[in-house]
């Protein structure tokens, strides 16, 4: 005999056996009691075997029963959640947040930004995907993430780039280096020069994408480090100079061991963005993450 067994007879069952009777277990499952009766009369025909001990005082479950509730223990659990979880996706308090950077340096001013959220949204799954870094824009695409801040936004089906705050990227030196004495760094100043920056391609950084590239100037040697306090540690050392947003040298602006400059007299501005789907522009948890983000990098420019 084939059965079928739906999730209404596996709520019936665990119904009756937690009230005890079809009264209670009707009204929990918000339906008449004699459509309660007809219910498991329906299903005992269809399985062939009693699943109460009627007889009983409460309503007991037979040996077939058990082993039905032991299923519903098991499955109704997960299809509950499951529901719940559908539930806050549509409400929009649910949902799954993975984020890729474009921008190294943005790894340091995100993290705050993240921790606020969480406290807002505990429901939204949050990640970041720095392994994406180099394809995050196919990766968004194709929804392998869902947002990515990135200082190039471009012309791409479905996708929207929501404007996050501009910066300046900025010389830093030793304040014992001989450019120390100069009121802004141009092109030509960095040969010669050791330059530090992150490990990423140089079409990522902006002293090449807007400096050196376009001037056609190398510098003398290139170094790499991972982390922004180690890079500042090897310019304070006078192991090299380095190029590096405003916000990120916040707290060395104020210190005796290092240089800021503009770059060029005028100084240039780079804007950073939150690139996210169409579809997905409106959800709450996407606008409260890009106002969060806005607002932390207000923060830390007024410093």
């Amino acid at each position: 005999m084939k059965m079928h067994i739906e999730f209404r007879h596996l709520r019936t069952v665990r119904a009756v056996h937690e009230y005890g009777g079809l009264a209670r277990a009707a009204e929990q499952l918000n339906i008449t009691q004699s459509a309660l009766s007809h219910q498991i009369k329906g299903l005992e025909d269809q399985t062939g075997v009693e699943l109460f001990v009627r007889r009983s005082k409460p309503m007991k479950l037979s040996v077939a029963g058990k082993r039905m509730l032991r299923l519903a223990n098991k499955v109704l659990p997960e299809v509950e959640a499951l529901e719940s979880e559908f539930d806050g996706l549509r409400s929009g308090s649910a949902g799954r947040l993975h984020i890729a950077i474009e921008c190294h340096a943005c790894f340091e001013w995100l993290f705050p930004v993240l921790e606020r959220f969480r406290k807002k949204w505990p429901d939204v799954d949050v990640d970041i995907r720095p392994g994406l870094a180099f394809d995050a824009m196919p990766a968004l695409q194709k929804e392998d993430v869902d947002l990515v801040v990135s200082s190039d936004p471009d012309d791409l089906p479905g996708i929207a780039f929501s404007h996050l705050f501009n910066y300046h990227p900025v010389f830093v030196a030793s304040a014992q280096h001989p450019l120390a004495d100069k009121d802004w760094i141009d092109a030509g100043d960095f040969r010669g020069q050791t330059l530090i920056t992150y490990p990423v391609e140089r079409s990522r950084l902006d002293i090449f994408s807007q400096l050196l590239t376009p001037a056609k100037v190398e510098p003398e040697s290139i170094r790499q480090a991972e982390l922004t306090a180690v890079i500042l540690l090897l310019v304070a050392s006078n192991r090299g100079v380095s190029v590096l947003p405003d916000w990120v040298v916040r707290e060395v602006k104020y210190s005796s061991d290092y240089i800021t400059r503009p770059l060029t007299k005028s100084g240039l501005t780079r804007q950073l963005f939150a690139a996210t789907r169409h579809d997905d522009l409106e959800k709450p948890y996407m606008k409260e993450l890009i106002s969060l983000a806005s607002q932390e990098a207000r923060r830390l420019q007024a410093q």
